[in-house]
């Protein structure tokens, strides 16, 4: 059984940067694609970035390109998510997911309780 944890999330004022990172237990890398979703208040849940675990091909959501990026370190089985010029429209609750390679949630099987962030202008 896969086990996400992410971690990283806070406040902090457009232009900013995160790091988030989510941990995974129970996982083989050469199995799934990670994600990183997010969820605004009163807003549909979204993909923003995802990494075949594979081979490291990536794919963002136009709204992130050039601001986010997605890396993975397979030795400690965790995923990153950093993020960069930080806009108050990105301001959602931050989840790491396990699946399909999709942007679509419904792709994916494991999911994180998530990790708030706040983008203040």
């Amino acid at each position: 059984q896969v086990q996400l944890m992410e971690s990283g999330g806070g406040s902090v004022q457009a232009g900013g940067s995160l790091r988030l990172s989510c941990s995974a237990t129970g996982y083989t890398p050469s199995k799934y694609c990670m994600g990183w979703f997010r969820q605004a208040p009163g807003k549909e849940r979204e993909g923003v970035a995802l990494i075949d675990t594979r081979g490291g091909r990536t794919l963002y959501a136009d709204s992130v390109k050039g601001r986010f990026s997605i890396t993975q370190d397979n030795d400690k089985s965790m995923v990153f998510l950093e993020m960069t010029n930080l806009k108050v429209e990105d301001t959602a609750m931050y989840y790491c997911a396990a699946g399909l390679c999709t942007s679509h949630p419904n792709g994916y099987n494991f999911w994180g309780q998530g990790t708030q962030v706040t983008v203040s202008s």
